[in-house]
């Protein structure tokens, strides 16, 4: 039997899960086709490795065994002593504990808009896949009732801190639900007025650009740094920058990609990654273009017409432009005038806060039921999907769990596939053989 509207609504918390949003609900989970669920599967497991060859290109390319302009690129604009903290001797291979990419849902099958080290959205999705899997049993949640639960208590076995800033104080209800349903041991605390205890772990729910509002910061990724704590994810800026998925196809760097990753685990990146290009206003020769733009500098993007303009601009990271959908500029939904200074800004803010540019992929248009918030009737919604799997990895060692999957769908007339009041968020589940 589906859920109903009153179902949900008695299933929420008592304080909600997103301070002052809201989104629509539906009587049905997302359902991903078997081939893209086989995929997702598989997809934790290469992000991990594609994160672990970013990490050591970053280091190789400081230490002067790879081209030095990488580092450069990725510490443009990094406060000297973020960079000297997040470089400590033993914090060399620590990764993130949480992967979630986001995947636009296409007509062959996805696309990796990005990959988020510090992502909201696990206490509501495992909020979905609790009160889904109870209340619509015939189609299980991905991950079941408890996936996201047992996957943030697999990083943290011994429990730990939900360190959570100003910034982000929207997404406090959600981390306070995951906290209670992981058990005594699991605690919510203010950023800004954070003091870490050793052998206290903690879940970093803040960016790095607002460090200076965290006068803690510095003590708590010593304590990491000595091995009194465990902090995920790392404060590792250059492992936050969405740069990488530009550099993924960077002909220059194609022989070290072949060093650091296995030919299946590059094929299988490039069929998701889109192309991309970081905008680096430095000239080229004159004979020279940019691979799979053919121009000969940035300029000349600024004056491409709609048609061309099949592309996407956006803020690598380290900016508070650069979470959510702040910064994205979509070239064939702006006027050329809008476009024009899109790219300028682009290349004005290289030094300091590199922008990447990629092609646009389209999304999928599809039907899901939700309920009407005036009537609490059922409608279909036409709409184009963003998938969020969340990954983590076990402390222990043990396989990467995808532990949920929240689906957004917006209206179809949206290019910017976003969390928003008239979406629909629901649980993914696989898709019936």
């Amino acid at each position: 039997m589906n859920p109903t509207r009153d179902d949900l609504l008695k299933a929420m918390p008592e304080s909600g899960l997103f301070a002052g949003k809201e989104w629509l609900t539906s009587p049905e989970p997302f359902p991903i086709p078997a081939p893209l669920m086989a995929e997702m599967n598989k997809l934790g497991h290469r992000l991990h490795v594609f994160q672990k060859a970013c990490n050591d290109l970053y280091y190789r390319s400081l230490k002067g065994k790879a081209a030095p302009w990488i580092a450069e690129y990725l510490d443009a604009g990094k406060p000297p002593e973020l960079l000297d903290a997040a470089r400590a001797k033993p914090l060399r291979n620590a990764l993130p504990g949480v992967i979630r990419p986001d995947l636009i849902l296409t007509e062959s099958g996805f696309a990796l808009a990005e990959i988020d080290s510090v992502p909201g959205g696990i206490g509501l999705t495992a909020w979905l896949g609790r009160t889904y899997a109870a209340l619509h049993p015939g189609k299980m949640p991905v991950g079941g009732a408890d996936g996201m639960i047992d996957g943030f208590r697999s990083i943290f076995p011994h429990g730990g801190d939900v360190v959570i800033s100003q910034e982000s104080a929207g997404y406090r209800p959600e981390m306070e639900w995951l906290a209670a349903q992981c058990g005594p041991s699991f605690a919510v605390r203010e950023a800004e007025h954070y003091q870490s205890l050793d052998g206290r772990d903690v879940y970093r729910f803040f960016e790095l650009f607002d460090l200076p509002r965290i006068p803690g910061w510095q003590a708590l990724q010593q304590a990491a740094a000595e091995g009194r704590l465990t902090l995920s994810a790392p404060m590792k800026p250059w492992l936050e920058e969405k740069l990488w998925l530009a550099l993924f196809w960077s002909r220059p760097l194609r022989a070290l990609w072949r060093q650091e990753l296995r030919e299946n685990q590059r094929d299988a990146l490039a069929k998701i990654i889109p192309r991309g290009w970081v905008v680096d206003p430095a000239p080229l020769p004159h004979h020279a273009v940019l691979p799979g733009l053919d121009i000969n500098a940035w300029d000349e993007l600024a004056g491409f017409s709609q048609k061309e303009r099949q592309l996407v601009l956006k803020r690598s990271g380290f900016h508070e432009d650069a979470w959510g959908s702040r910064s994205v500029v979509i070239g064939h939904d702006v006027s050329q005038p809008e476009w024009a200074d899109s790219v300028r800004l682009a290349q004005e803010s290289f030094a300091e806060s590199p922008w990447v540019l990629q092609q646009f992929q389209t999304a999928r248009v599809v039907e899901h039921p939700y309920f009407d918030r005036t009537t609490g009737g059922v409608r279909i919604m036409q709409g184009r999907v963003r998938l969020c799997p969340y990954y983590f990895v076990p402390r222990d060692g043990s396989p990467i769990q995808l532990g949920g999957v929240l689906a957004t769908i917006v209206p179809a007339d949206k290019k910017i596939l976003h969390g928003m009041t008239d979406s629909i968020l629901v649980p993914a589940c696989a898709a019936p053989e």
